[in-house]
């Protein structure tokens, strides 16, 4: 459980009543094969993984609180890192809630490095809109420029200390991006191969 009253969305009650063919269970308890990366995943690692990361992370967020609360408002350089880790934070505290809650997608059950590179990936499309002034945060004053410039700056290396992981970890990006590319392309194929039939038979009647 989370901060003591967020449940996980799938409990082992849940589990052991599901007749969805892509549940499995074994003498580690009830376990899934992750969609990128073909593996198997069991959900007791996966919900302990976000809780411990949870954890970490929310203790350093009220760390760096307590940081700004004792810098001055002058030390502008300061103060933006202390922004821009406070946004990296935020997003991957939100991520891992919604992930941890979720009971209605098994597509959110993926390995640590899986949700490392949804969280990494998240900041990036996030960074992006801060920069072009689509989406105000609350952690960023009026003038965002030195809080974006930080989180580009550390996102990577903030990002592999909060999960605890190497430092190849996201080398490789296993998650969405890859799955989506390839998605795209079967869709792609689909839709050229109903576009053709459609001609096929419009010729035909015409």
């Amino acid at each position: 459980m989370l901060e003591g009253r967020y449940q996980r969305g799938f409990s082992d009650e849940r589990l052991a009543a599901s007749s969805d063919p892509r549940v499995k269970t074994d003498d580690k308890g009830y376990y899934i094969m992750s969609l990128s990366e073909n593996t198997k995943v069991y959900f007791e690692d996966f919900y302990r993984f976000l809780e411990l990361t949870y954890n970490k992370a929310s203790a350093e967020r009220q760390a760096i609180q307590a940081k700004m609360a004792e810098t001055h408002s002058s030390h502008q350089e300061t103060m933006a890192y202390y922004r821009a880790r406070t946004v990296i934070i935020d997003l991957l505290t939100r991520t891992a809630r919604r992930f941890y809650c979720d009971g209605s997608n098994f597509g959110v059950v993926m390995t640590p490095w899986c949700f490392g590179t949804v969280v990494l990936e998240k900041i990036e499309v996030y960074k992006e809109r801060l920069s072009r002034g689509e989406i105000s945060d609350p952690n960023i004053p009026e003038y965002p420029y030195y809080v974006v410039r930080y989180i580009e700056e550390i996102y990577k290396t903030a990002l592999l200390e909060l999960f605890d992981f190497p430092e190849n970890a996201f080398h490789m990006r296993w998650q969405y991006s890859e799955l989506l590319k390839r998605y795209s392309k079967i869709l792609t194929n689909i839709t050229g191969s109903l576009q053709s039939v459609l001609n096929t038979v419009k010729n035909y009647g015409s």
